[in-house]
């Protein structure tokens, strides 16, 4: 098989990690405020800052950062188990 000069990272772009970043922030802020009290208006600036998240993802296309790779040929190998019963 041909090497390509891409080795198929699945680490993301940074702008990316940010998106995603912020999603996890207002997410920490709903739920803790959902625990200390409930604070509902902190619940609602939690859910503010996923929606801010949210778009910031589809304005950097967050789902272009998925990578194909092409198919794996890996051939089978041969296994024992020390369970096994010999077949007679």
């Amino acid at each position: 098989m041909a090497q390509s000069g891409h080795q198929g990272s699945h680490a993301g772009s940074p702008k990316s990690w940010f998106a995603v970043t912020t999603i996890l922030i207002g997410f920490l802020v709903g739920g803790i405020a959902l625990t200390i009290g409930p604070n509902w208006v902190l619940v609602w600036v939690g859910a503010g800052i996923c929606a801010v998240g949210g778009l910031l993802a589809l304005a950097v296309d967050i789902f272009s950062d998925v990578i194909v790779d092409a198919p794996r040929e890996i051939e089978a190998q041969e296994h024992h188990s020390p369970f096994e019963h010999p077949r007679a």
